[in-house]
């Protein structure tokens, strides 16, 4: 079973990867953007996502997509495609944009504004993993099945880029 094709042209977030810094309530804001992706393996019939488990700041583990900073000169589609393979050890190939999201929070001496761009991805090869993880922030890495993910992922935001991956994937039929 292969993915249905998206339209010819796929959407292009904002090429952004320069962080600027602003004053604002006392704290200075610093802006991110990264990019990550739902990588999608079908097997037997049923659509599994490639997931990664890290620790939050009070130490507990939480599930989420695997997502990373943008790096000079790349752009948004090929940092997914990168952050998926070394946090989840998984090839992909990107087919469309699912959403951008952004979020605020703060470490103690700045509050950050972030935006991070989900793609849909194809699997093409490699075994789940989170040893490849170059910063080590991923502790496992799975395959869950992607109807299951939604209550899985431990932020909102994540698991409605997951009801967007679904929404395309399982069109409802009339």
């Amino acid at each position: 079973m292969s993915f249905p094709r998206p339209e010819p042209t796929r959407p292009q977030p904002p090429q952004r990867i320069r962080k600027r810094t602003r004053v604002r309530r006392g704290l200075p804001v610093s802006e991110e953007v990264s990019a990550g992706g739902v990588c999608v393996r079908i097997d037997e019939g049923i659509a599994y996502v490639a997931v990664i488990a890290r620790r939050n700041r009070s130490g507990s583990i939480e599930w989420c997509l695997p997502k990373g900073h943008i790096e000079a000169g790349e752009t948004a589609i090929a940092a997914a495609e990168r952050e998926v393979a070394e946090e989840a050890g998984v090839t992909g190939r990107a087919i469309r944009h699912l959403c951008s999201i952004d979020y605020w929070f703060s470490s103690p001496r700045t509050r950050i504004h972030k935006t991070v761009h989900h793609y849909l991805l194809e699997y093409l090869h490699g075994e789940v993993t989170a040893e490849l993880d170059p910063d080590h922030e991923a502790e496992d890495a799975a395959w869950i099945p992607l109807k299951e993910a939604r209550h899985i992922l431990a932020y909102p935001n994540e698991r409605r880029v997951i009801e967007t991956a679904l929404s395309l994937l399982y069109p409802e039929v009339p």
